[in-house]
């Protein structure tokens, strides 16, 4: 009798992709999730016979093994294992048979191979049926990233739009963000960003195996998507003014035009990114992996580089900003939060991970962090794997502001205790809101609860020298005169501040003593990036006055566009310092950072969109300057394809339009992006989702 072969599998595609949430994928491969029954059909040469046994074998990795985990041989059973790889016989005909199979949800992501071994007598012969992709299951209940809510998995899993905030505390700005995760060749990319990972070139078979854990996984993408360890990770930062002839990272509006320039330049990471970008294409990988991710931006972001849980900042007497240290805030700091089971705490941690893919320490010796549990952050269990520590500082560390004489004498103006960890923003489910999730982090700032866990954290760490000098003595006197001080200062707008405008803003400083007091204020006004490194001073005065007892008075101070017109970044912003000093030794820092509001730039869609119909939308833009602007373009992006188009110059203070005629090719949700930029100003952005039907009007 001729030898039983197999001769063709049908994987019933359009069933079991539907099933498994996978028919988004712009693929041809068969894509599925662990943990779920699928179903497939074999044809064979002719009917199995009596005495014949049939049994699969499905491996992954380069060198797959049983010991291992990623080599797994299994008989027909009589019903399926949600435990165990199995496959049971549903029915069969002639020469074809219908199987359902299952992996356990605990197996290793990654591309597979699926062979059958036909057993007769002491006669084996194995052939391969063909290969599939397994991936993450947030829908199956005993998979570490199941999330018991539908819409929350619509969101966090299968939704390709997403907004980043950005901005300050005071100004948030909503910034659309196409992810891109079901498009072409992006699941490829991603499964190969894994496979160019420095934990898998140490330990192929290893790694392969760990890619069953979402933890491990989630640090591989946080280690991969910046570059600054390996020559092949996906995005190199910068954070300056300058980016010669690479990509400002403010033009990035989404991930696949990165991943598909990364795959283009034969892997050579992408210029540039800064963190936004970093997280933006670290969500997209984890998303399409099948681990629920979500894109959050902390306001006012510590950056403590000598763990120590606070940020020194220092200034010469004039109030000047002096590049000391290593510490710094960002007005902002987006990185990622993906929804696991945690395992190695025990399972109290579990829940939301912060991941972040911008390079700015090394942790294990290589620029990664986390996942860190949103939990221990809050519960200031900072101990915990992986990076607890430092994700606590950027939303918990108090501010230390020294001025710093000619002698190199320091003398501690200000103590902080509330600012860092504001407004801590990400998307709604099923809408373009802003959530904030600042609660989820920490205790009401100035509650006794805040400042409990802000010492529980202390006190872990009080292991180094750098945190027993943040808890001495010397520092709890001076902070104990701190928030008892004898002045007050607060910077105010007198109106929103806008891009080509005068800024005006009013001092206001309060004697809180009964003594008549002399203060100087040393006044400095800076452009800054948005990480608050200062990059020219465009102004500096000083003023003398007398305040008397109980006295408050206002100090108008007006910035010009003759100021800053031509020392602005493409963050535009400002930092404006107040020191001010009263004879005696009282010192007091005042510090507002601002962000000048981008002209409007409007989107006018169509009240009904459909697939395969033209439609055309119009874009106002404006030139907001008091004098004219030239080489103005406007770029047009849909789902990751872009369109330049050059149009006229502005005068100053014209508002003009035009018309973009689109024809979208399939249904659902689209964003829309439009960056505009000109000789004065960059990447002035704005998006509009639009919702595609699926046929045109009768």
């Amino acid at each position: 009798m001729a030898e039983l072969i197999p001769t063709q599998i049908n994987w019933q595609v359009p069933t079991n992709s539907g099933a498994h949430h996978t028919n988004c994928f712009a693929s041809t491969e068969f894509i599925i999730r662990r943990g779920q029954k699928f179903d497939f059909t074999l044809y064979f040469n002719r009917a199995p016979q009596a005495g014949e046994s049939l049994a699969f074998v499905a491996e992954t990795g380069p060198a797959p093994s049983e010991s291992y985990h990623t080599m797994n041989v299994f008989a027909l059973s009589n019903a399926l294992d949600g435990g165990a790889w199995s496959a049971v016989q549903r029915s069969s005909d002639a020469n074809c048979i219908n199987f359902s199979m299952c992996s356990p949800s605990s197996a290793a992501i990654g591309r597979y191979k699926l062979s059958l071994r036909v057993t007769c007598g002491n006669q084996m012969a194995t052939r391969l049926l063909g290969k599939f992709v397994l991936l993450f299951n947030p829908w199956c209940s005993g998979d570490l990233v199941h999330m018991a809510n539908e819409p929350e998995r619509q969101e966090y899993v299968l939704n390709e739009n997403g907004i980043i905030f950005v901005g300050n505390a005071n100004y948030i700005e909503a910034r659309g963000w196409y992810y891109g995760q079901f498009q072409e060749n992006i699941l490829r990319l991603c499964l190969h960003l894994l496979d160019m990972s420095l934990y898998h070139r140490q330990d192929p078979a290893g790694d392969a195996s760990r890619r069953r854990d979402p933890r491990y996984v989630g640090r591989i993408v946080s280690s991969m998507v910046n570059g600054n360890d390996q020559d092949n990770g996906v995005l190199e930062g910068k954070w300056s003014e300058e980016f010669g002839h690479h990509e400002n990272p403010s033009r990035w509006d989404g991930s696949v035009a990165i991943l598909r320039k990364w795959a283009q330049d034969n892997y050579r990471p992408v210029q540039y990114g800064q963190c936004w970008v970093f997280a933006g294409v670290a969500g997209t990988v984890l998303r399409c992996l099948g681990i629920p991710t979500r894109l959050v931006t902390n306001f006012n972001s510590a950056h403590d580089s000598d763990s120590n849980l606070s940020i020194d900042k220092y200034y010469d007497p004039s109030g000047k900003s002096l590049k000391m240290g290593q510490d710094s805030v960002w007005d902002y700091h987006v990185w990622n939060e993906s929804w696991f089971v945690r395992r190695d705490l025990g399972g109290a941690y579990s829940g939301w991970q912060v991941i972040d893919a911008t390079p700015q320490e090394r942790s294990q010796g290589i620029f990664q962090c986390g996942p860190a549990s949103v939990l221990a952050v809050k519960q200031g269990d900072v101990k915990l794997n992986y990076d607890t520590a430092f994700v606590y500082t950027e939303v918990n560390a108090d501010i230390n502001r020294w001025v710093v004489q000619s002698n190199g004498k320091r003398t501690k103006a200000y103590c902080d205790t509330s600012s860092i960890g504001r407004a801590l923003s990400t998307k709604a489910v099923g809408s373009n809101h802003r959530v904030d999730v600042t609660n989820n982090y920490k205790f009401p700032e100035g509650s006794a609860e805040e400042r409990s866990v802000y010492q529980k954290a202390c006190a872990q760490l009080s292991g180094s020298s750098a945190a027993a000098r943040n808890a001495s003595p010397s520092d709890a006197a001076a902070s104990e005169l701190i928030s008892h001080p004898e002045l007050f200062g607060k910077f105010k707008l007198a109106q929103p501040p806008v891009l080509g405008k005068d800024i005006n803003l009013i001092l206001t400083l309060s004697n809180l003593s009964t003594s008549p007091k002399s203060v100087t204020v040393n006044l400095s006004v800076s452009s800054v990036l948005y990480t608050r490194r200062a990059v020219r001073e465009i102004l500096k005065e000083a003023i003398t006055l007398s305040l008397g007892s109980k006295e408050e008075k206002h100090l108008p101070l007006r910035i010009t566009y003759a100021h800053y017109g031509n020392s602005l970044t493409d963050d535009k912003k400002l930092l404006v310092t107040a020191l001010c000093d009263v004879l005696g030794g009282v010192k007091l820092l005042v510090e507002k950072a601002i962000t000048l509001e981008s002209p409007s730039l409007s989107i006018t869609v169509p009240p009904k969109v459909f697939a395969n119909a033209p439609a055309t939308v119009e874009i106002s833009y404006a030139n907001p300057l008091p004098e004219p602007v030239k080489d103005c373009v406007l770029l047009v992006t849909l789902m990751g394809q872009a369109v330049k188009i050059n149009v006229a110059d502005l005068a100053p203070g014209e508002r003009s339009k035009i018309y973009f005629e689109f024809t979208p090719r399939c249904t659902g949700a689209m964003q829309l992006h439009v960056d505009f930029s000109c000789s004065k100003f960059h990447h002035v952005k704005s998006f509009v989702l639009m919702d595609v039907a699926s046929a045109g009007p009768v």
